[in-house]
């Protein structure tokens, strides 16, 4: 199971680290990151405004039911000058991301 969450951060990290950033001279101000058997966590700032952090956990660790529960954040300063930012999480209900500046459209159970 280490590996998976270790996997898992590796994954997203290259994701994060890969993204097109329309500032090709932005620097990185902050990196933190944290990898445990049970978890992981991280935060990144560069100088052109992103912010990203999140942490994940197993639940149910052991049971048919084990899943990682991912909960972050991220915010962006946009063409318009504004800061946007998406609070999200991810688990067995899928991901469900949350901002001022999105929608609001509730899930038909």
């Amino acid at each position: 199971m280490k590996y998976t969450i270790a996997l898992v951060f590796a994954a997203l990290f290259a994701v994060v680290l890969a993204a097109p950033a329309p500032d090709a001279d932005a620097q990185i101000l902050r990196l933190e990151s944290d990898v445990r058997p049970e978890g992981y966590n991280f935060a990144l700032e560069t100088s052109d405004g992103k912010k990203h952090q999140e942490e994940g956990e197993l639940k149910n660790v052991g049971t048919e039911q084990e899943a990682i529960v991912v909960r972050g954040s991220y915010s962006f300063v946009a063409d318009d000058g504004q800061t946007y930012t998406v609070n999200y999480i991810a688990d067995e209900n899928g991901f469900q991301p949350e901002g001022a500046h999105l929608p609001n459209v509730p899930i038909g159970n």
